[in-house]
């Protein structure tokens, strides 16, 4: 599976599993889990149409302070009781696997 396609499958993962928030975290943290997961492949996706190997290393190094970010949102679900452990640690399970591809691609391309 590439970086891209896993970090998409996040997306849908994180969609998925913040339909049932509370109402109230529709405006708050339903919308920053997804703006965090959906910001990761669409700054790979964006990084692909640059010409430099420089300038796609940083858009996998805005990727990965995207993932990041989601893997405290989903934290802060799991811990006000939003996400089930189970839920969470599915999620979290794809975050990790997605920052350490993200990781190796930016030192790729940093190193070439």
């Amino acid at each position: 599976m590439s970086g891209w396609t896993l970090a998409h499958e996040l997306t849908l993962a994180v969609y998925s599993k913040t339909r049932d928030f509370p109402t109230e975290e529709r405006y708050g943290l339903v919308r920053q889990l997804r703006r965090s997961a959906a910001a990761i492949p669409a700054n790979l996706a964006e990084g692909l149409g640059k010409s430099s190997d420089r300038e796609k290393a940083r858009y996998a190094d805005i990727a990965l302070g995207s993932s990041y970010e989601l893997d405290y949102h989903l934290l802060l679900s799991r811990d006000l009781q939003y996400l089930e452990d189970g839920d969470y640690s599915e999620l979290l399970t794809i975050v990790t696997s997605v920052k350490k591809m993200l990781h190796r691609l930016r030192r790729r391309l940093l190193d070439s």
